[in-house]
């Protein structure tokens, strides 16, 4: 998803220019790339929404002779990943592993196919630079809404845990806007959002960047509405074999974005660590057997 690719550049290049109609046909295609070499136009158009034609007048806009063009492209592109067409023809083909646990199966292949995506070279190139923003913020804003807040909130609280630089914009009764009431340009906003993107979301990206600060977006698409307001954007994939998009290559990326941020101060983390430690032992936080009732 992240590798140089000259077609998916210039869809993206182009993407403001075009009709509603083809911004859909493109979102699906950018999204999709697998089934673009796997699938007919007709079936490709079905999934996205879109009639057979729109796709010819996409291709004609990005100045292709046809459709067939879109699919030769991403098909060669496909070959040339390990993780690509073989895998998917299989699939297509009914080899899905043992038996009883197809759809299974296919979920996790897909889940280590995206997360694999993410040890490519550019995406640790991006995930080092991200770190880098937030390690020299004097806050982290952190902002994920409804099926991102998991995500949002995960990347919190590990960093509680170290220290109190992050601000958690999920405030009751509607304040969690509040929350940049003294955020500046010395700070930043991690913002975690997929399609379809909630408002508030991107109204509160908009009002970060107005303030001054840095934003950094875990997105799931080049043609995302945070990418023209972000100062660094991490892609994740959210495609899933079933009917909900996945958040794992997400969580993933916080995960990682926590290790590489207490790793940057490793005595200072592991001090902060022990303290964590002391204060849950102080309150009887866990246990490693049933405890006794307590009433």
């Amino acid at each position: 998803m992240l590798q140089k690719d000259a077609l998916r550049d210039r869809i993206v290049a182009r993407f403001d220019e075009m009709s509603p109609q083809l911004q859909q046909a493109a979102r699906y295609i950018l999204e999709n790339t697998q089934e673009v070499a796997l699938v007919s136009m007709r079936e490709l158009s079905r999934k996205a929404g879109v009639q057979p034609a729109t796709m010819t007048r996409l291709a004609k806009f990005l100045d292709l002779a046809g459709y067939d063009d879109i699919r030769t492209h991403f098909s060669e592109a496909l070959r040339l990943r390990a993780d690509g067409f073989a895998a998917r023809a299989r699939e297509r083909e009914g080899e899905h592993g043992p038996a009883g646990s197809g759809l299974a199966h296919d979920m996790l292949q897909s889940l280590s196919a995206q997360i694999a995506r993410l040890s490519e070279p550019e995406s640790l190139a991006r995930l080092d630079a991200a770190a880098d923003l937030l390690g020299g913020a004097r806050r982290v804003y952190v902002l994920g809404l409804r099926s991102c807040h998991s995500v949002a909130w995960h990347f919190h609280y590990v960093m509680t845990l170290l220290g109190d630089r992050t601000v958690h914009l999920d405030g009751p009764a509607g304040t969690g806007a509040d929350g940049l009431l003294r955020a500046g340009p010395e700070d930043v906003l991690l913002v975690i959002s997929i399609s379809p993107y909630a408002v508030q979301s991107l109204d509160l990206s908009a009002l970060a960047r107005e303030k001054g600060l840095s934003v950094l977006a875990i997105t799931d698409s080049e043609v995302s509405p945070l990418i023209p307001i972000s100062n660094q954007v991490i892609l994740c994939s959210t495609e899933s074999r079933t009917f909900f998009h996945t958040l794992t290559p997400a969580l993933a990326v916080s995960e990682v974005l926590c290790g590489l941020l207490a790793a940057r101060d490793r005595e200072g983390s592991l001090k902060a660590l022990q303290a964590a430690d002391q204060h849950l032992a102080t309150l009887d936080i866990y246990a490693n057997t049933i405890p006794r009732r307590r009433i």
